[in-house]
């Protein structure tokens, strides 16, 4: 008596963790409502955890309606785990597709069972398909670009969690499976499970829960270095960027300012927030033409900067030619008769051991010579460029 009450115990130690998870989750989402794969998580964990109790209480009685109930809530379990861990990373979110896989393993479990009945082919329909499922969530995440490192720990993670799934199974499941409730709780197939399982799900909910928040000091990072209206590096996020990188790159660095032509007069004839879309469309033509290592930033007002590493003045030169026509080029939706949006741009290519300062100077003092010869023009040095 003693021995299954230790037994119990000891079972319940795993399911306890889980439940612990998942509340976890859910005040997490309270406080961050941004979060919304946190629900998800908090879901998932809640639904393993009244699979484990289902199984290790015997609830409901009956050892088929029993492994149903608990087949369904363990399936349920893995399949929004998955969806939510997608559901961060922002891929497809496909509730069909879920619905149809755990109606197929649910109707292998029932034939299974009624059928035909067979312990060992149940125990690889669920342990083998939960590992696919979660196989197949590692691809979409393989994908995914420019992860951060929390990213490929979570990737790394989840993809051992899913791949143990077929070792384990093959490794305890055998002939050597005895009917009955007894023999089974005290099989190796079910102390094994019980302790990788336990052990890996709680490495992956605390992973999960690292992630969050990791999330959430993103966001906060984004927010304070990023302009809202336009996208791109606010001015204390342009600066740090430029402490950080500029010392460190040894080829020719170019920079780029540009400015938007006649801007107050935009303000003044259709509105600030007509103003606010020509800014917000000039950042997207900056992004959009710019490379991925270039630093955009808005100093202010209207004004923008392009900071591009191994770049010497020419393809500088080249390039600010380009963003012109593009920036003269894009559609506003300011009204009918309104002249069109331009900008002004001045560009200079640090010397050697040239200072941040030196070089914004050249830059700065460049597109002043722009707009005083006409606007809507690329300067370097006392060159412009048609």
């Amino acid at each position: 008596m003693e021995t299954v009450v230790a037994r119990t115990i000891l079972s319940l130690t795993g399911p306890g963790i889980v439940l612990t998870f998942s509340l976890a989750f859910a005040v997490f989402w309270l406080i961050e409502r941004r979060l919304l794969y946190l629900p998800v998580l908090a879901l998932s964990c809640l639904l393993f955890t009244l699979g484990s109790l289902s199984q290790i209480l015997g609830w409901p009685p009956g050892v088929g309606a029993n492994a149903l109930v608990s087949g369904a809530l363990y399936t349920l379990a893995v399949l929004l785990t998955v969806q939510g861990i997608l559901l961060r990373a922002e891929k497809p979110f496909n509730w069909w597709l879920c619905l149809a896989v755990f109606a197929v393993i649910m109707a292998l479990l029932w034939y299974f069972f009624y059928v035909d009945r067979n312990l060992t082919a149940r125990i690889y329909v669920q342990h083998f398909g939960y590992g696919l499922i979660m196989v197949s969530a590692t691809v979409p995440l393989a994908k995914r670009p420019a992860p951060r490192p929390v990213d490929r720990v979570l990737f790394w993670v989840l993809l051992l969690f899913a791949l143990h799934f077929f070792p384990r199974t093959l490794l305890t499941v055998g002939s050597w499976i005895a009917p009955g409730v007894a023999a089974f709780a005290n099989s190796v197939f079910w102390q094994a499970m019980l302790f990788s399982i336990g052990l890996l799900a709680a490495v992956l909910a605390l992973t999960l829960l690292f992630a969050a928040f990791s999330d959430v000091l993103h966001d906060l990072r984004r927010e304070r270095d990023y302009d809202a209206l336009t996208g791109v590096l606010n001015r204390r996020g342009f600066g740090d960027r430029i402490d950080t990188e500029l010392p460190v790159i040894d080829n020719p660095v170019s920079l780029v300012l540009c400015d938007i032509d006649h801007f107050k007069s935009i303000n003044d004839l259709y509105g600030h927030d007509q103003g606010d879309v020509v800014l917000r469309e000039v950042g997207k033509v900056l992004r959009q033409n710019a490379r991925k290592h270039d630093i955009i930033g808005r100093l202010g007002g209207e004004e923008f900067a392009i900071l591009m590493p191994d770049t010497d003045v020419e393809a500088a030169l080249q390039f600010a030619e380009r963003l012109r026509a593009a920036v003269e080029a894009h559609h506003y939706g300011l009204p009918d008769g309104a002249t069109d949006v331009t900008a002004s741009f001045g560009v200079a290519t640090r010397e050697p051991s040239e200072s941040w300062n030196a070089l914004f100077k050249n830059a700065d003092t460049r597109l002043y010579v722009a707009k005083r010869g006409g606007r809507n023009r690329v300067v370097n040095h006392d060159n412009t460029l048609p």
